[in-house]
């Protein structure tokens, strides 16, 4: 290979610089910037999971780039001093951080930011504040919204993912407080005790009821005990104004990715490039996901993602405007906006005898099954942040499908290949013996060989006996191949996704088991599938 004509770069670090915020509060990182030459435009990173976290950053690509790096921990986190509190602190916070890397010598007063999850979070948090400096985001895989979309989907709780990462920053937290030594540290050891079952049996613990009473979260009261959207929520949301952002943000999501809606949202009001590729939210970039594997392709190297990031945060990024992996086909695609103007809204209605065809159905009698939430139909792939890292993506769901409770609604074998790129609904017209249930919905791939391929999935929770419901699924581009079929299954539960509805119509946070009701369920064959197909 030819060797690239670039003379060595020559590097100082500062570690633990310390960074006073307004409030008094010491927050400390590491600066990173080229020995010789400057000032420099900055590129921040604010993380909650301390230096491994760091390992992630193209440091070494953005100082070859132009940038000095500022990696910082945010608030109680890391060798930053203060309490960690979820989302509350990162707006104010990151205008900080900006002001001071502003007024250093290094700085020639230009600062942009990036991160994934969280750490894009907090990026669009500092840049709703409107900090002067700040020039551009890469806003990658994160909610567009605190409520609607991470803790809760179509009304129900994301038991799974909230347990999982509430009991990591749990431990975070008290990891943080014994370093600090002190009474702080006294009270982390006996905290630890009601934490240390959790974590070490996140399967159990999700079972406990009422799903309030899991120890050892210091938020998870606040977040089970404010199902729907109330002041808690209103109150953190101000935290996230899009209205308040004006620089340029960039856009990155997985199809499999838990926050595909919310990277969406973002995309959709503050517009910006946006590329979705065929990712996982703990394996972004790479070329599987599941059971499937999309190949070398697939991954963003060869899109030349990164470099693409750093020539939009310079203000260079002549890029597409939309750019996707279309699974099936295998390929990535430009486009030109999303959704796609040129999908067509197609209805696959759901007929009595389990066929899911264009055509009207025939008959209105309803298909039955019963939920009993003692007995959920488990969690089988989609877009997750489980304690099982490998129970992820698209998932062969043909144990789910034996269940009884389960309902399958699939096409004839296709004669030609067919495409599905966009939003995705179910309209359901269903009703139920209690006084509310769980409503979900699943694509499914069905190969010639009769693997049942989790393609997306989604939920609405009712607090009606009957009525008509629409469930979100989100979005895909995926390529049903000729003589494969499509599949939708609807059911009560996914669990531990998400929480069990007890049928009580109350809240499901406060049911203990002895108020689990069992649910009797029937679906009307007026209910479709909405599929955006696209011209081939």
């Amino acid at each position: 290979m030819p060797k690239l004509d670039r003379p060595p770069l020559s590097v100082v670090v500062e570690h633990d610089a310390p960074m006073p915020m307004r409030d008094g509060t010491v927050l400390r990182g590491s600066v990173h910037r080229p020995a010789d030459g400057g000032p420099f435009p900055a590129l921040l990173v604010r993380t909650p999971y301390g230096e491994q976290t760091f390992r992630s950053v193209p440091v070494i690509p953005a100082l070859q780039a132009g940038f000095a790096v500022v990696l910082q921990h945010c608030r109680g986190r890391g060798s930053s001093d203060g309490e960690f509190r979820p989302w509350r602190d990162e707006g104010a916070d990151g205008h900080d951080t900006i002001a001071w890397i502003t007024g250093q010598p290094w700085s020639n007063g230009e600062v942009v930011m990036s991160g994934m999850s969280y750490l894009a979070g907090c990026a669009l948090q500092a840049a709703a504040t409107r900090p002067p400096g700040l020039k551009a985001v890469v806003a990658q895989m994160t909610p567009h919204d605190f409520h609607d979309g991470l803790k809760y989907h179509g009304g129900a709780f994301a038991l799974g993912s909230a347990l999982n990462w509430g009991a990591l920053q749990a431990m975070l937290g008290l990891l943080h407080a014994m370093e600090a030594g002190g009474k702080a540290g006294e009270d982390a050891g006996a905290a630890f005790g009601a934490l240390l079952p959790v974590l070490g049996d996140q399967g159990t613990a999700a079972r406990t009821l009422p799903v309030r009473d899991i120890p050892g979260i210091p938020w998870w009261r606040d977040w089970t005990g404010h199902p729907e959207r109330d002041a808690y929520w209103e109150d953190l949301a101000e935290t996230l104004r899009h209205d308040r952002i004006e620089v340029p943000v960039m856009h990155v999501a997985g199809w499999f990715d838990l926050f595909l809606a919310g990277t969406l949202e973002n995309h959709r009001r503050l517009g910006g490039p946006l590329v979705i590729g065929p990712w996982t939210h703990l394996a972004p970039g790479a070329s599987g996901a599941g059971r499937l594997d999309f190949g070398f392709g697939a991954q963003a190297g060869t899109i030349r993602l990164e470099q693409r990031q750093l020539a939009f945060l310079k203000g260079e990024d002549t890029g597409p405007a939309v750019q996707i992996f279309v699974m099936g086909d295998d390929v990535w695609r430009e486009e030109e906006s999303w959704p796609l103007a040129r999908a067509v809204e197609t209805r696959y209605h759901l007929h009595a005898d389990g066929l899911l065809s264009p055509a009207p159905p025939a008959s209105d009698e309803p298909r039955t099954f019963v939920f009993d939430p003692r007995d959920p139909v488990p969690t089988t792939g989609g877009p997750l942040l489980l304690a099982d890292p490998t129970n992820v993506g698209p998932q062969d769901q043909r144990d789910v499908e034996r269940r009884p409770d389960v309902l399958c609604y699939t096409t004839e074998e296709l004669t030609a290949d067919v495409e599905v790129t966009g939003p995705v609904t179910v309209t359901l017209r269903a009703a139920t013996s209690a006084a509310g249930t769980d409503w979900t919905a699943k694509l499914v791939d069905v190969y010639p060989d009769g693997r049942a391929m989790s393609v997306i999935d989604g939920i609405t929770r009712t607090s009606t006996s009957s009525g008509t419901y629409l469930i979100d699924l989100v979005a895909t581009s995926q390529v049903f191949k000729a003589g494969h079929r499509i599949r939708v299954e609807i059911s009560s539960s996914n669990f531990p996704r998400f929480d069990r509805n007890p049928g009580t119509g109350r809240p499901a946070a406060e049911a203990g088991e002895a108020d689990l009701v069992v649910q009797r369920q029937r679906v009307f064959p007026d209910s479709f599938l909405t599929l955006p197909i696209v011209p081939r």
